[in-house]
């Protein structure tokens, strides 16, 4: 039956769920006196639904704590081993594949190398199914046990009603490729378990705004460095992140040739792919036969020699011109969007790290206007490496919070998955 607001019985008990589920997960453990208060819910409404939770295995008790003057108090916890996630990285050097639990520890990994057929999408899809099958594999988990399998990939993804996620990865090669599709058919896991894709830049994002450096902050930006440049933005008007193309901003007219085919996009200029390729171009001696993030290891190593010896001088001026090209990029987005925090990600970013990110930090705040300028601060990521399979394991979390911890309806006509609703309600606190 639907109240005046259209709401039913199950849409309330599924609201009160979540509600409790999602406080028990960033905030817990609780009691179910401090439920009350963090829920807005009455003490009843608590108690019989810590009573459901408890019955199916998602929340347990976790000690307790004296009160005042009573009997102590139970404190209650999201129960670890009652759900499974899987996230998926479709990266620019591997593809990394991970288990994780409820609470997102990591359970196990698969990681393939991507090489000379970089980005073939029968490799990929052969890679994400392959890894699947090792992670789930190497814990003995079944297989219906998942809440569903997350992928972060380069790229602007569209939904459709007909082939699901369709991605647009035109600096890849992919042009309208259903990847969400191709993984189904075939797939060795149930038609329950669903699977979620979004922009690899939005599931970092994500993942820091969860659990990172990016945690209480309302306005931010979250930046993804790697072989190209890409850019997640968080704003109150697009809590659950939005994916920006910030390496295809135009740094300079007729400038170098970006991977998308267009003449001086930032990436030309400030992705680890092109910061290699002017390295080797100016004479620098990029090690041969390595992969990107080697050789970017070698060129940090020449830049900032760790013996006292002298530095390559190419090498460094490589780098301090890439920090300059970076810095003003991202004082576009400041004036844009006046960001309180910026925070940059990914491998090519966590490689250079302290030494590089002082020389970005000063030519943005330069370039950048003043008053926007004063009231931002850009730091790295603390999620490290796998921030993107923790974002794209956010996903299927996201969804089963939406769901008021109930799993996927198998009915196939049932409603598509919410986890846009529960990104931009999560609002950890």
């Amino acid at each position: 039956m639907a109240g005046r607001n259209g709401r039913t019985v199950r849409d309330l008990r599924r609201a009160n769920r979540s509600a409790v589920l999602q406080r028990l997960y960033f905030d817990g453990p609780l009691s179910r006196f401090e439920l009350g208060p963090a829920t807005g819910l009455s003490s009843g409404s608590v108690s019989n639904v810590v009573a459901d939770l408890v019955a199916d295995g998602l929340v347990e008790e976790a000690g307790s704590v004296d009160s005042d003057g009573g009997r102590p108090r139970t404190l209650l916890r999201v129960a670890p081993a009652s759900g499974h996630m899987i996230g998926v990285d479709v990266g620019e050097t591997r593809v990394r594949v991970e288990l994780f639990d409820l609470t997102l520890t990591e359970l196990a990994r698969a990681e393939r190398p991507l090489e000379q057929q970089r980005y073939d999408v029968e490799v990929i899809v052969d890679h994400i199914r392959s890894g699947i099958d090792e992670v789930l594999a190497a814990t003995g988990l079944a297989p219906e046990r998942l809440l569903g399998v997350g992928t972060g990939v380069p790229g602007i993804v569209e939904r459709t009603p007909d082939r699901g996620a369709v991605v647009h990865g035109q600096t890849i090669g992919w042009d309208a490729i259903p990847l969400e599709s191709l993984l189904r058919s075939g797939s060795p896991l149930p038609g329950t378990v669903p699977y979620l894709i979004d922009n690899g830049a939005k599931t970092l994002g994500q993942a820091e705004m969860w659990f990172g450096a990016g945690r209480g902050a309302r306005n931010a930006l979250v930046v993804l460095f790697g072989s190209g440049v890409g850019a997640c933005l968080v704003t109150p008007e697009a809590e659950h992140g939005r994916a920006v193309e910030w390496g295809h901003l135009t740094v300079r007219v007729r400038g170098r040739r970006c991977r998308c085919g267009a003449l001086g996009c930032l990436e030309a200029y400030a992705g680890a792919e092109s910061l290699l390729a002017r390295w080797h171009e100016e004479g620098g001696r990029v090690p041969q036969g390595t992969d990107e993030e080697t050789a970017l290891t070698a060129m940090l190593a020449a830049a900032y020699p760790a013996d006292g010896t002298a530095p390559d001088p190419v090498a460094l001026a490589v780098l301090e011109e890439t920090a300059e090209y970076l810095g003003a990029g991202l004082s576009d987005l400041i004036n844009l969007f006046q960001p309180e925090r910026i925070l940059m990600g990914g491998w090519a970013g966590l490689q250079l790290g302290s030494r590089f990110l002082p020389a970005v930090r000063k030519h943005a705040l330069s370039y950048a206007l003043r008053h926007p300028a004063e009231k931002v601060t850009i730091e790295l990521g603390r999620l490290g490496p796998d921030a993107v399979t923790v974002g794209a394991a956010i996903l299927p979390l996201a969804d089963f919070f939406a769901r008021g911890g109930r799993r996927p309806d198998p009915d196939p006509e049932s409603p598509p998955p919410a986890w846009r609703t529960a990104l931009r309600d999560r609002a950890p606190r």
